[in-house]
């Protein structure tokens, strides 16, 4: 998934998320890529069987309207897409008293693992909302002397890759000449078995183009593994740190991620931190930097192709408006607040209503615009204090230049 097609659907799901229904009428429904169409259609059966036990006939109707939508929408799907596919289904509160019928087909960008339903006043969108984290991939090994499981962490999801098991016998507790020999089997047996994990983990890793890799393991025996040369070197390059985890199984896997979660949270500030700090630096340059911010003198830079990273905010909530009026003929484009009003409807030259009016999102606009000129794009958090100075101080949107412009 692109940097552009990631901030869509999360803003697709934001949108679902905020609206809201009467009552316990909001259907959300879960079809993971394994479930057969008509174990769906029955259990949607036997919820419209359920459904006439609701108290409430407004809200009954509700619901069985919505199971209706979605009983027929699956007459229409031979089989369920390769990652799943969602139902959001329901009366949602519009104006006044008003409500307004909502049907929702998703795919998720990921495999859907379980099914799902829900009827409730909100949609469920928290699987959603995990998959539209965090994109990095992370390498995760977990290792002792008895087993290794090695994996990786897309997003929130940890995903295991293989499982090896150690042929390694445990310490030997005799004296003499004999201990000593057999101390030097069971060494030479580690060392067969940390080759076998080396050999398993570069092949599978180095494939995934991971973005760091985290190793994990009770003891000393994960140290003892990266210190031999048994990691591929641009693998080992890669190690964001190690952790002491209490297993080395599937469970090993999800403790490590759950212990370096503070560890990646720090990684991905660090990166946005450096981002601003380079900005700054530039524009502080008293030579003049390469450095460009506001959307305008952005944008101009963009189009020449001076622009080598453009740095957005997340916290941006415009729209760019292209207007044309008919009365005065006065063309032209100005960002508004999104959801501003009416205003955005009313020509700035003469005052006349505009019957020609096009909106787009404005971080759409300047993907589209990078993508022209193969400009790389990074969103910035507004939660951090870098953040807040890049919406704040400079309109939200900003570049690092190729080459100084005048």
């Amino acid at each position: 998934m692109s940097k552009k097609d990631e901030y869509e659907f999360k803003k697709a799901v934001e949108e679902i998320e905020d609206l809201e229904g009467r009552g316990t009428e909001l259907i959300s429904l879960y079809v993971p890529p394994d479930k057969a169409i008509s174990d769906v259609s029955s259990y949607i059966n036997e919820e419209m069987s359920e459904s006439s036990n609701i108290k409430s006939k407004s809200t009954r109707k509700n619901v069985q309207s919505a199971l209706k939508s979605i009983k027929s929408k699956l007459k229409y799907i031979k089989e369920v897409p390769e990652n799943g596919v969602i139902f959001f289904v329901g009366q949602v509160s519009g104006e006044g008293d008003k409500t307004d019928m909502v049907s929702k087909t998703v795919e998720p960008p990921e495999k859907l693992q379980t099914f799902t339903y829900r009827c409730d006043s909100e949609f469920y969108v928290e699987p959603l909302k995990e998959m539209v984290g965090e994109r990095e991939n992370y390498g995760l090994l977990v290792i002792d002397r008895s087993e290794a499981t090695i994996g990786i962490l897309r997003g929130n999801r940890v995903e295991t890759l293989n499982h090896i098991q150690s042929m390694v016998p445990s310490k030997h507790s005799k004296g003499g000449q004999s201990a000593q020999r057999f101390e030097r089997s069971i060494e030479k047996a580690a060392h067969s078995y940390f080759k076998k994990v080396g050999e398993k983990a570069n092949g599978l890793l180095l494939e995934e183009d991971i973005d760091g890799l985290l190793v994990g393991g009770p003891g000393r025996t994960k140290d003892n593994f990266i210190e031999g040369d048994h990691l591929h070197h641009e693998l080992k390059k890669k190690i964001v740190d190690t952790f002491n985890t209490g297993y080395t199984d599937e469970y090993g896997l999800k403790e490590l991620m759950e212990k370096a979660q503070e560890t990646l949270s720090d990684l991905e500030v660090m990166k946005e931190k450096k981002l601003v700090d380079r900005l700054m630096e530039e524009i502080k340059d008293p030579k003049g930097g390469l450095a460009v911010y506001g959307e305008e003198e952005t944008l101009r830079a963009l189009r020449m192709g001076a622009v080598d990273t453009l740095l957005i905010s997340d916290g941006i909530d415009k729209q760019r408006v292209n207007f044309d009026c008919d009365n005065c003929g006065d063309q032209g484009t100005k960002t508004i607040d999104t959801g501003f009003g009416d205003d955005e409807n009313i020509c700035p030259e003469c005052g006349s209503e505009l019957d020609a009016v096009e909106k787009e999102d404005i971080i759409d606009f300047f993907f589209d615009e990078a993508e022209k000129v193969g400009t790389d794009v990074e969103m910035i958090s507004d939660q951090s204090e870098e953040g807040e100075l890049l919406l704040n101080a400079f309109g939200g949107v900003a570049g690092i230049l190729r080459f100084r412009i005048n």
